[in-house]
Protein backbone atom coordinates (compact mmCIF):
# COMPACT_ATOMS: atom_id res chain seq x y z
CA UNK A 1 0.00 0.00 0.00
CA UNK A 2 1.15 3.54 -0.71
CA UNK A 3 1.70 6.11 2.02
CA UNK A 4 -1.53 7.89 1.06
CA UNK A 5 -3.50 4.64 1.27
CA UNK A 6 -2.05 3.89 4.71
CA UNK A 7 -2.94 7.37 5.92
CA UNK A 8 -6.49 7.05 4.57
CA UNK A 9 -6.90 3.64 6.22
CA UNK A 10 -5.72 5.01 9.56
CA UNK A 11 -8.27 7.81 9.30
CA UNK A 12 -11.17 5.63 8.08
CA UNK A 13 -10.58 2.89 10.65
CA UNK A 14 -10.17 5.48 13.40
CA UNK A 15 -6.74 4.30 14.47
CA UNK A 16 -4.55 6.28 16.85
CA UNK A 17 -0.98 5.71 17.98
CA UNK A 18 -0.47 5.57 21.74
CA UNK A 19 3.01 6.25 23.15
CA UNK A 20 3.53 5.74 26.90
CA UNK A 21 6.81 7.31 28.00
CA UNK A 22 8.92 7.69 31.10
CA UNK A 23 12.34 9.36 31.00
CA UNK A 24 13.12 8.48 27.38
CA UNK A 25 14.43 11.89 26.34
CA UNK A 26 17.10 10.38 24.09
CA UNK A 27 14.67 8.56 21.80
CA UNK A 28 11.23 10.13 22.27
CA UNK A 29 11.60 12.80 19.56
CA UNK A 30 12.74 10.25 16.98
CA UNK A 31 9.77 8.02 17.73
CA UNK A 32 7.22 10.85 17.49
CA UNK A 33 8.73 12.20 14.27
CA UNK A 34 8.59 8.72 12.75
CA UNK A 35 4.93 8.24 13.68
CA UNK A 36 4.03 11.68 12.28
CA UNK A 37 5.00 10.40 8.83
CA UNK A 38 1.81 8.34 8.96
CA UNK A 39 -0.62 10.16 11.24
CA UNK A 40 -1.14 13.07 13.64
CA UNK A 41 -3.57 10.95 15.67
CA UNK A 42 -1.05 10.48 18.45
CA UNK A 43 -1.62 10.24 22.19
CA UNK A 44 1.46 10.47 24.41
CA UNK A 45 1.12 9.59 28.08
CA UNK A 46 3.94 11.22 30.02
CA UNK A 47 4.11 8.96 33.06
CA UNK A 48 5.70 11.33 35.56
CA UNK A 49 8.95 11.86 33.67
CA UNK A 50 11.66 13.84 35.46
CA UNK A 51 13.94 14.51 32.47
CA UNK A 52 13.32 16.85 29.50
CA UNK A 53 10.32 14.84 28.24
CA UNK A 54 7.82 17.64 28.88
CA UNK A 55 9.92 20.17 26.97
CA UNK A 56 10.15 17.78 24.02
CA UNK A 57 6.40 17.21 24.00
CA UNK A 58 5.70 20.96 24.06
CA UNK A 59 7.18 21.14 20.56
CA UNK A 60 4.26 19.08 19.19
CA UNK A 61 1.01 21.06 19.57
CA UNK A 62 -0.72 18.82 17.01
CA UNK A 63 -0.66 15.72 19.23
CA UNK A 64 -2.59 14.86 22.42
CA UNK A 65 -0.43 14.85 25.55
CA UNK A 66 -1.46 13.52 28.96
CA UNK A 67 1.03 14.33 31.73
CA UNK A 68 0.69 12.34 34.95
CA UNK A 69 2.15 13.91 38.11
CA UNK A 70 3.75 10.67 39.33
CA UNK A 71 5.18 7.59 37.68
CA UNK A 72 2.74 4.74 38.26
CA UNK A 73 3.96 2.19 35.73
CA UNK A 74 3.52 1.32 32.08
CA UNK A 75 0.24 -0.48 32.66
CA UNK A 76 -1.31 2.58 34.24
CA UNK A 77 -0.03 4.71 31.37
CA UNK A 78 -1.60 2.40 28.80
CA UNK A 79 -4.92 2.31 30.65
CA UNK A 80 -4.94 6.11 30.78
CA UNK A 81 -4.21 6.28 27.06
CA UNK A 82 -6.92 3.74 26.19
CA UNK A 83 -9.53 5.75 28.07
CA UNK A 84 -8.53 8.94 26.28
CA UNK A 85 -8.52 7.21 22.88
CA UNK A 86 -12.07 5.98 23.39
CA UNK A 87 -13.16 9.43 24.54
CA UNK A 88 -11.76 10.85 21.28
CA UNK A 89 -13.73 8.31 19.23
CA UNK A 90 -10.95 5.95 18.13
CA UNK A 91 -11.67 2.27 17.45
CA UNK A 92 -8.09 0.99 17.51
CA UNK A 93 -4.84 1.98 19.17
CA UNK A 94 -1.36 1.06 18.01
CA UNK A 95 0.97 1.15 21.02
CA UNK A 96 4.65 1.83 20.42
CA UNK A 97 7.39 2.08 23.05
CA UNK A 98 9.29 5.35 23.33
CA UNK A 99 12.68 3.76 24.03
CA UNK A 100 13.54 3.50 20.34
CA UNK A 101 13.42 -0.28 19.99
CA UNK A 102 10.41 -0.12 17.65
CA UNK A 103 10.46 1.26 14.12
CA UNK A 104 7.57 3.63 13.30
CA UNK A 105 7.81 2.50 9.67
CA UNK A 106 6.27 -0.81 10.80
CA UNK A 107 2.96 0.98 11.37
CA UNK A 108 1.79 0.01 7.83
CA UNK A 109 2.36 -3.65 8.78
CA UNK A 110 -0.28 -3.33 11.51
CA UNK A 111 -2.69 -1.39 9.29
CA UNK A 112 -2.43 -3.86 6.42
CA UNK A 113 -2.88 -6.82 8.78
CA UNK A 114 -6.00 -5.22 10.26
CA UNK A 115 -7.45 -4.63 6.80
CA UNK A 116 -6.79 -8.24 5.83
CA UNK A 117 -8.49 -9.54 8.97
CA UNK A 118 -11.47 -7.23 8.47
CA UNK A 119 -12.61 -7.96 12.03
CA UNK A 120 -11.64 -7.11 15.58
CA UNK A 121 -8.25 -8.60 16.34
CA UNK A 122 -5.41 -7.92 18.75
CA UNK A 123 -2.09 -7.84 16.89
CA UNK A 124 1.30 -8.21 18.60
CA UNK A 125 4.55 -7.41 16.85
CA UNK A 126 6.76 -10.48 16.52
CA UNK A 127 10.38 -9.49 17.08
CA UNK A 128 13.31 -11.61 15.94
CA UNK A 129 14.58 -12.54 19.41
CA UNK A 130 17.47 -14.58 17.99
CA UNK A 131 19.19 -11.64 16.29
CA UNK A 132 22.47 -10.22 17.55
CA UNK A 133 22.19 -7.72 20.37
CA UNK A 134 19.02 -9.14 21.99
CA UNK A 135 19.71 -9.65 25.72
CA UNK A 136 19.48 -13.31 26.75
CA UNK A 137 17.22 -12.42 29.66
CA UNK A 138 14.74 -10.86 27.21
CA UNK A 139 14.75 -13.98 25.03
CA UNK A 140 14.21 -16.26 28.05
CA UNK A 141 11.48 -14.03 29.44
CA UNK A 142 9.67 -14.10 26.11
CA UNK A 143 9.74 -17.91 25.91
CA UNK A 144 8.53 -18.08 29.50
CA UNK A 145 5.66 -15.70 28.72
CA UNK A 146 4.76 -17.53 25.48
CA UNK A 147 4.36 -20.83 27.34
CA UNK A 148 2.02 -19.45 29.99
CA UNK A 149 -0.01 -17.52 27.42
CA UNK A 150 -0.53 -20.78 25.52
CA UNK A 151 -1.47 -22.61 28.73
CA UNK A 152 -3.98 -19.91 29.68
CA UNK A 153 -5.55 -19.38 26.26
CA UNK A 154 -4.64 -22.28 23.96
CA UNK A 155 -3.13 -19.78 21.48
CA UNK A 156 0.47 -20.32 20.35
CA UNK A 157 2.45 -17.14 19.72
CA UNK A 158 6.13 -16.52 19.11
CA UNK A 159 6.21 -13.17 20.90
CA UNK A 160 3.89 -12.14 23.73
CA UNK A 161 6.06 -9.46 25.34
CA UNK A 162 6.44 -6.97 22.51
CA UNK A 163 4.93 -3.61 23.36
CA UNK A 164 4.32 -2.84 19.67
CA UNK A 165 0.65 -3.81 19.36
CA UNK A 166 -2.70 -2.96 17.82
CA UNK A 167 -5.60 -3.09 20.28
CA UNK A 168 -9.32 -3.19 19.39
CA UNK A 169 -10.42 -0.59 21.93
CA UNK A 170 -14.04 -1.74 22.18
CA UNK A 171 -13.17 -5.42 22.69
CA UNK A 172 -10.54 -5.23 25.41
CA UNK A 173 -11.67 -5.43 29.08
CA UNK A 174 -12.80 -2.22 30.74
CA UNK A 175 -11.27 -2.89 34.15
CA UNK A 176 -7.82 -4.21 35.01
CA UNK A 177 -5.98 -5.32 38.12
CA UNK A 178 -2.29 -4.71 37.34
CA UNK A 179 -0.52 -1.35 36.94
CA UNK A 180 2.98 -2.10 35.67
CA UNK A 181 4.73 -4.29 33.07
CA UNK A 182 2.55 -7.31 33.90
CA UNK A 183 -0.44 -5.36 32.55
CA UNK A 184 0.58 -6.27 28.99
CA UNK A 185 0.19 -9.96 29.87
CA UNK A 186 -3.10 -9.46 31.68
CA UNK A 187 -4.70 -7.59 28.79
CA UNK A 188 -3.83 -10.10 26.06
CA UNK A 189 -4.91 -13.10 28.16
CA UNK A 190 -8.21 -11.54 29.21
CA UNK A 191 -8.89 -10.29 25.68
CA UNK A 192 -8.31 -13.82 24.34
CA UNK A 193 -10.74 -15.11 26.99
CA UNK A 194 -13.32 -12.81 25.38
CA UNK A 195 -12.85 -14.82 22.14
CA UNK A 196 -10.98 -12.01 20.35
CA UNK A 197 -8.26 -13.41 18.04
CA UNK A 198 -4.72 -12.61 19.21
CA UNK A 199 -2.05 -12.88 16.49
CA UNK A 200 1.59 -12.11 15.79
CA UNK A 201 2.81 -10.06 12.84
CA UNK A 202 6.51 -9.63 11.93
CA UNK A 203 8.24 -6.39 12.92
CA UNK A 204 11.79 -5.08 13.17
CA UNK A 205 13.46 -4.34 16.50
CA UNK A 206 16.48 -2.29 17.58
CA UNK A 207 18.36 -2.76 20.85
CA UNK A 208 20.82 0.10 21.25
CA UNK A 209 22.36 0.08 24.76
CA UNK A 210 23.72 3.60 24.21
CA UNK A 211 20.21 5.06 23.81
CA UNK A 212 17.73 2.58 25.20
CA UNK A 213 16.54 3.12 28.77
CA UNK A 214 14.68 0.16 30.21
CA UNK A 215 12.67 0.51 33.41
CA UNK A 216 12.09 -3.24 33.76
CA UNK A 217 13.28 -4.41 37.19
CA UNK A 218 14.23 -8.08 36.72
CA UNK A 219 13.50 -9.39 40.22
CA UNK A 220 10.50 -7.27 41.20
CA UNK A 221 8.76 -7.30 37.84
CA UNK A 222 9.46 -10.97 37.16
CA UNK A 223 7.97 -11.77 40.58
CA UNK A 224 4.88 -9.70 39.79
CA UNK A 225 4.53 -11.46 36.43
CA UNK A 226 4.86 -14.87 38.10
CA UNK A 227 2.17 -14.02 40.64
CA UNK A 228 -0.11 -12.81 37.84
CA UNK A 229 0.43 -16.02 35.85
CA UNK A 230 -0.37 -18.10 38.94
CA UNK A 231 -3.69 -16.27 39.27
CA UNK A 232 -4.45 -16.54 35.54
CA UNK A 233 -3.66 -20.27 35.49
CA UNK A 234 -5.99 -20.83 38.46
CA UNK A 235 -8.79 -18.94 36.71
CA UNK A 236 -8.09 -20.89 33.52
CA UNK A 237 -8.34 -24.29 35.23
CA UNK A 238 -11.35 -23.63 37.42
CA UNK A 239 -13.40 -21.19 35.32
CA UNK A 240 -12.33 -20.56 31.72
CA UNK A 241 -11.93 -24.17 30.54
CA UNK A 242 -15.16 -25.41 32.20
CA UNK A 243 -16.99 -22.30 30.93
CA UNK A 244 -15.80 -22.79 27.36
CA UNK A 245 -16.65 -26.47 27.44
CA UNK A 246 -20.18 -25.86 28.71
CA UNK A 247 -20.79 -23.04 26.21
CA UNK A 248 -19.45 -25.05 23.27
CA UNK A 249 -21.40 -28.14 24.26
CA UNK A 250 -24.62 -26.12 24.51
CA UNK A 251 -24.12 -24.85 20.96
CA UNK A 252 -23.51 -28.27 19.46
CA UNK A 253 -25.38 -31.51 19.04
CA UNK A 254 -23.64 -34.65 20.29
CA UNK A 255 -22.92 -35.67 16.69
CA UNK A 256 -21.34 -32.29 15.93
CA UNK A 257 -19.31 -32.44 19.16
CA UNK A 258 -17.87 -35.83 18.19
CA UNK A 259 -17.08 -34.57 14.68
CA UNK A 260 -15.45 -31.23 15.60
CA UNK A 261 -14.01 -31.74 19.09
CA UNK A 262 -12.97 -35.37 18.78
CA UNK A 263 -12.43 -36.36 15.16
CA UNK A 264 -11.17 -32.97 13.92
CA UNK A 265 -9.32 -31.88 17.07
CA UNK A 266 -5.55 -31.62 17.28
CA UNK A 267 -3.45 -34.74 17.75
CA UNK A 268 -3.21 -38.27 16.41
CA UNK A 269 -5.72 -40.99 17.23
CA UNK A 270 -3.25 -42.32 19.77
CA UNK A 271 -2.95 -38.91 21.45
CA UNK A 272 -6.73 -38.51 21.59
CA UNK A 273 -7.14 -41.98 23.06
CA UNK A 274 -4.51 -41.29 25.73
CA UNK A 275 -6.20 -37.95 26.48
CA UNK A 276 -9.56 -39.61 27.10
CA UNK A 277 -7.92 -42.41 29.09
CA UNK A 278 -6.17 -39.83 31.30
CA UNK A 279 -9.45 -37.99 31.87
CA UNK A 280 -11.24 -41.18 32.90
CA UNK A 281 -8.39 -42.18 35.23
CA UNK A 282 -8.33 -38.79 37.00
CA UNK A 283 -12.12 -38.57 37.08
CA UNK A 284 -12.48 -41.92 38.85
CA UNK A 285 -9.47 -41.58 41.14
CA UNK A 286 -9.79 -40.23 44.71
CA UNK A 287 -8.58 -36.73 43.86
CA UNK A 288 -11.75 -34.88 44.83
CA UNK A 289 -11.32 -31.13 44.46
CA UNK A 290 -8.16 -31.40 42.37
CA UNK A 291 -9.40 -33.29 39.32
CA UNK A 292 -9.55 -30.30 36.94
CA UNK A 293 -6.14 -29.04 38.05
CA UNK A 294 -4.56 -32.48 37.64
CA UNK A 295 -6.11 -33.37 34.31
CA UNK A 296 -5.21 -30.06 32.64
CA UNK A 297 -1.69 -29.99 34.13
CA UNK A 298 -0.94 -33.57 33.07
CA UNK A 299 -2.40 -32.91 29.62
CA UNK A 300 0.02 -30.02 29.18
CA UNK A 301 2.94 -32.02 30.61
CA UNK A 302 2.39 -34.98 28.27
CA UNK A 303 1.22 -32.82 25.32
CA UNK A 304 -2.24 -34.38 25.19
CA UNK A 305 -5.59 -32.88 24.14
CA UNK A 306 -6.75 -30.73 27.07
CA UNK A 307 -10.38 -30.52 25.91
CA UNK A 308 -10.83 -34.27 25.49
CA UNK A 309 -9.10 -35.01 28.80
CA UNK A 310 -11.29 -32.49 30.60
CA UNK A 311 -14.48 -33.86 29.04
CA UNK A 312 -13.55 -37.44 29.98
CA UNK A 313 -12.76 -36.42 33.57
CA UNK A 314 -16.41 -35.48 34.01
CA UNK A 315 -17.23 -39.16 34.33
CA UNK A 316 -17.40 -38.32 38.05
CA UNK A 317 -20.32 -35.92 37.71
CA UNK A 318 -22.69 -36.00 40.73
CA UNK A 319 -25.25 -38.44 39.20
CA UNK A 320 -22.49 -41.05 38.81
CA UNK A 321 -20.86 -40.63 42.24
CA UNK A 322 -22.97 -43.28 44.10
CA UNK A 323 -22.09 -45.87 41.46
CA UNK A 324 -18.38 -44.92 41.61
CA UNK A 325 -18.37 -45.23 45.41
CA UNK A 326 -20.13 -48.58 45.31
CA UNK A 327 -17.83 -50.02 42.66
CA UNK A 328 -14.71 -48.74 44.46
CA UNK A 329 -15.73 -50.22 47.80
CA UNK A 330 -16.63 -53.54 46.17
CA UNK A 331 -13.30 -53.80 44.32
CA UNK A 332 -11.27 -52.73 47.35
CA UNK A 333 -12.89 -55.07 49.89
CA UNK A 334 -10.86 -58.25 49.06
CA UNK A 335 -7.53 -56.42 49.57
CA UNK A 336 -8.16 -55.07 53.08
CA UNK A 337 -10.67 -57.55 54.46
CA UNK A 338 -13.16 -54.78 54.31
CA UNK A 339 -16.92 -54.98 54.47
CA UNK A 340 -18.35 -55.78 51.07
CA UNK A 341 -21.90 -55.83 52.45
CA UNK A 342 -22.36 -52.08 52.07
CA UNK A 343 -25.37 -52.02 49.78
CA UNK A 344 -27.68 -51.88 52.78
CA UNK A 345 -25.92 -48.70 53.94
CA UNK A 346 -26.23 -45.14 52.62
CA UNK A 347 -23.64 -44.51 49.92
CA UNK A 348 -22.09 -41.25 51.08
CA UNK A 349 -18.82 -39.71 52.16
CA UNK A 350 -19.30 -40.96 55.73
CA UNK A 351 -19.14 -44.49 54.38
CA UNK A 352 -15.93 -43.61 52.54
CA UNK A 353 -14.44 -42.14 55.74
CA UNK A 354 -15.10 -45.34 57.65
CA UNK A 355 -13.67 -47.49 54.88
CA UNK A 356 -11.05 -45.13 53.47
CA UNK A 357 -8.29 -47.61 52.57
CA UNK A 358 -10.82 -49.96 51.02
CA UNK A 359 -12.22 -47.10 48.93
CA UNK A 360 -8.80 -45.75 47.83
CA UNK A 361 -7.54 -49.15 46.68
CA UNK A 362 -10.81 -49.95 44.94
CA UNK A 363 -10.99 -46.54 43.22
CA UNK A 364 -7.50 -46.96 41.76
CA UNK A 365 -8.40 -50.42 40.50
CA UNK A 366 -11.61 -49.03 38.98
CA UNK A 367 -9.93 -45.98 37.44
CA UNK A 368 -7.03 -47.97 35.99
CA UNK A 369 -9.29 -50.65 34.51
CA UNK A 370 -11.87 -48.33 32.98
CA UNK A 371 -9.13 -45.95 31.79
CA UNK A 372 -7.45 -48.78 29.88
CA UNK A 373 -10.72 -50.04 28.45
CA UNK A 374 -11.84 -46.55 27.43
CA UNK A 375 -8.47 -45.67 25.90
CA UNK A 376 -8.26 -48.85 23.84
CA UNK A 377 -11.89 -48.61 22.73
CA UNK A 378 -11.43 -44.96 21.74
CA UNK A 379 -8.31 -45.74 19.72
CA UNK A 380 -10.02 -48.59 17.85
CA UNK A 381 -13.09 -46.42 17.21
CA UNK A 382 -11.06 -43.45 15.94
CA UNK A 383 -8.78 -45.68 13.90
CA UNK A 384 -11.79 -47.18 12.16
CA UNK A 385 -13.29 -43.76 11.34
CA UNK A 386 -10.02 -42.03 10.49
CA UNK A 387 -7.26 -44.61 10.01
CA UNK A 388 -4.74 -42.21 8.47
CA UNK A 389 -4.54 -40.06 11.62
CA UNK A 390 -2.27 -42.34 13.68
Amino acid sequence: MSLAEIQNAISERKICVLIPTYNNEKTLKRVIDGVLNYTESIIVVNDGSTDSTLQILNRYPQITVISLPQNKGKGNGLKTGFRKAKELGYNHAITIDSDGQHYPDDIPVFVEALLQEDKDVLLIGNRNMSQDGIPKKSSFGNRFSNFWFWFETGIRLEDTQSGYRLYPLHKIPKKYFTPKFEFEIEIIVRTAWRHVPVKNIPIKVLYDPAERVSHFRPFKDFTRISILNTILVTITLFYIIPRNFVNNFKKKSFKRFIKEDVLESDGSNRTKAFSIALGVFIGLSPFWGFQTLLVISLSVLFKLNKVLAFVASNVSLPPFIPFIIAASLFLGAPFVHGDSNFLSQDLNFELIKNNLLQYVIGSFILSTTLSAITGISTFLFLNKLNPENN
